[in-house]
């Protein structure tokens, strides 16, 4: 530990820098049709062809791998062979899926065509992403064990987050608005992908100096940099996936996340298709609303890592945010229509309870799991939320298939959120129970803060 302190902060610094750049590509890649989706509805004026099932179908496959699996094989082999072996052929994954998908949406193959290898595009980049996050989490972890570790994973979140309101703001100034009657070509669709994608190769040249500054860092604090010099009780075994996932806590965790998450990744997929209809907005505005929600994260969410840090009280912090992110959606849903300011409001709540939930989750799987574990445990909240990011964008992809009235369909499309942001709220008071009934475990107890950063 004497070691670790003596880190610089500049070095710390410029280690998180090369970390939250692969996340901030990830997340802009992820995002680049959000505030386009709307487009879809239209599939006769795309040169693509797709329509808004197809584009449900496409944004599922960002979970298809980890779901059948890829997450719990990959996280393991983060434990066993370490973060920068596993974590770059993972993040190599990641640009590899991500130019598959360029390639697909540009070639000018028939719509079904181009959509199965998109989709086979979007797999290999959502189990590359996932586990590329594991990787960024676990370093985190490690970099700054008994140091602000909730403010430097809020931050992280914070930046990354930047590269969904980047693609958010950026992705309808690439594909511009026709007229009414007129085609979008592929050359023009095909631009947010061709921009995530030189984002990503940047981010795989930073991931590369991140993984030589690491091997540095346990060279000279004479941290084994080898699986055989590992001591006996610090290596992997297969028995601790099972205390993992008996270890009620990390499943009330896991259970929040799915729930969570879904009820604002999920809607910002549609997040166009659900508020333009319900508050009489055009694309440009309904465009800066949803930018609200990753500004509002940018903003808030290293400040709630930093109170965290230093009040603890990480279950009430949950609690808190997903009874704002549920509320959100009941603005959302029955607001009166065509009133903007409701749109605005629920949006802001929804940025908000976003910034809570996570800056108070993340940082306190390291409280109740061991460090040699943390990227099985990571990746098996990773599987967990990703069955739900499988699912809920084709059911919703359905909705606005089948219904004739876009106003019918974002209200149903609500429904499903208000649905999943009930569950997160009795996950989180589950949670908070255990833990004043267990409070040894220290999951309400203020991080461990060094001196200077």
């Amino acid at each position: 530990m004497e070691k670790q302190r003596k880190i610089s902060g500049a070095v710390l610094w410029a280690a998180l820098a090369c970390l939250v750049v692969p996340m901030f590509a990830s997340y802009f890649f992820d995002d680049m049709f959000s505030t386009l989706s709307h487009l879809f509805k239209n599939p006769e004026l795309l040169e693509l062809g797709w329509d808004s099932a197809s584009y449900g179908f496409y944004a599922g496959g960002y979970s298809f791998l980890c779901v059948c699996g890829g997450l719990i094989v990959c996280g393991i082999l983060l434990d066993i062979f370490g973060v920068r072996l596993v974590g770059s052929i993972f993040v190599g994954l990641m640009i590899a899926g991500a130019a598959i998908v360029f390639a697909a949406i540009s070639s000018g193959l028939p719509p079904k065509t181009s959509l199965t290898i998109a989709y086979v595009g979007c797999m290999l980049f959502g189990l590359g992403s996932e586990i590329a996050g594991v990787a960024v989490t676990r370093s985190i972890a490690k970099w700054f064990k008994g140091r602000n570790v909730a403010f430097a994973m809020g931050l992280q979140l914070a930046i990354a987050r930047l590269g969904t309101a980047t693609a958010f703001v950026l992705a309808p100034v690439l594909v511009k608005q026709k007229a009414a009657g007129e085609i979008y070509t592929l050359a023009e669709t095909s631009k947010p992908a061709m921009v995530g994608l030189a984002l990503l190769l940047l981010g795989g040249i930073l991931w590369a100096i991140f993984v030589a500054m690491d091997y540095r860092k346990d060279k000279a604090e004479g941290i084994p940099t080898k699986r055989g010099e590992v001591k006996e009780d610090d290596k992997f075994k297969f028995s601790d996936i099972i205390k993992v996932l008996t270890n009620s806590r990390f499943v009330m965790i896991s259970l929040l996340c799915v729930f969570f998450y879904c009820c604002i990744i999920s809607f910002k997929k549609f997040g166009t298709s659900i508020l333009i209809p319900r508050f009489g907005m055009d694309v440009e505005a309904t465009k800066w609303m949803l930018t609200m929600i990753p500004f509002f994260t940018v903003v808030f969410t290293p400040l709630f890592g930093a109170l965290v840090d230093k009040t603890g009280k990480a279950t009430r912090w949950m609690l808190i945010g997903s009874v704002l992110v549920f509320a959100a959606h009941l603005v959302i849903a029955f607001a009166p229509q065509g009133v903007p300011f409701y749109g605005y409001l629920g949006i802001a709540m929804l940025g908000t309870g976003y910034s809570l939930v996570p800056s108070a989750m993340w940082p306190s799987v390291p409280k109740i799991v061991p460090e040699k574990n943390l990227g099985t445990a990571y990746s098996l909240i990773y599987w967990i939320q990703n069955m739900g990011m499988l699912l809920v964008p084709i059911f919703v992809g359905g909705i606005f298939k089948k219904s004739l009235s876009q106003q019918t369909a974002a209200v149903s499309a609500e429904f499903i959120f208000i649905g999943l942001g009930l569950l997160a709220i009795g996950t989180a008071l589950l949670l908070s129970f255990s833990s004043k009934k267990h409070p040894e475990l220290g999951l309400d107890d203020a991080m461990v803060v060094s001196d200077g950063f």
